[in-house]
């Protein structure tokens, strides 16, 4: 039986799978950075995010400490956020460019947000049984989504996910990660892969708004197709 996403919801944000998560989350929201000390953190894992008929999937690795696990809302609060919401809003599946805080307003149509890990890890590193644990969240969701017919996964731990969970072992050996890599699938989600929209990639420009709108227009093909 199906699990709705507001039940998965709940599930996520009690889950208490991983201890060193768990207090490396509440660790952040107590202590907290100088800039949002008078705000409240979230502090505690957080759910995937969207249209429930979406047809495109967008996979992250895990919560900014200072981003999600403050705000309580995947890819939102920090600068990789508003990378991100820039190339959905052109290709048209958010309403604004930006991703500041819940109640802002930002609206995803035919796409939904989620997270390989969804605690904030120390040095944005889970550890592979971390990641392990969080996987039944995700297959819960990928069973929710029935219109699901593209995943965008942003860098290789999210790709690395869809392709154990999505892909099946009738389809190894696994592709190696590239940016821009699509992998179409008839009668399955396809796969599109992208850097991951982090300081570190868009800074150092290893990952551009362009090339990240370039991805999200292949997004939007595979499902108007």
């Amino acid at each position: 039986m199906t699990t709705s996403l507001a039940a998965i919801r709940r599930q996520i944000t009690a889950c208490d799978r991983c201890p060193r998560l768990r207090a490396h989350c509440a660790r952040v929201a107590q202590e907290k950075r100088a800039a949002y000390r008078d705000q409240p953190y979230w502090g505690r894992p957080v759910p995937g995010f969207g249209d429930r008929r979406a047809r495109v999937l967008v996979l992250g690795l895990a919560p900014a400490a200072h981003g999600a696990n403050r705000t309580g809302r995947v890819f939102t609060g920090d600068g990789s956020a508003d990378f991100l919401m820039r190339a959905m809003h052109g290709a048209g599946f958010a309403n604004l460019a930006s991703s500041r805080a819940r109640g802002d307003g930002l609206a995803l149509t035919d796409a939904y947000i989620a997270a390989v890990v969804r605690c904030a890890p120390p040095g944005n590193r889970p550890t592979p049984a971390e990641i392990a644990n969080c996987r039944p969240h995700l297959e819960a969701e990928l069973r929710a989504l029935a219109d699901l017919r593209v995943i965008v996964a942003l860098g290789k731990v999210a790709f690395d996910a869809c392709w154990r969970i999505a892909a099946g072992p009738a389809r190894r050996p696994r592709p190696r990660f590239a940016h821009g890599l699509v992998i179409e699938a008839a009668g399955a989600c396809s796969l599109v892969a992208s850097y991951h929209p982090s300081r570190h990639n868009t800074n150092t420009g290893r990952l551009t708004p362009d090339m990240l709108a370039a991805v999200f227009e292949t997004a939007r093909r595979l499902v108007s197709s």
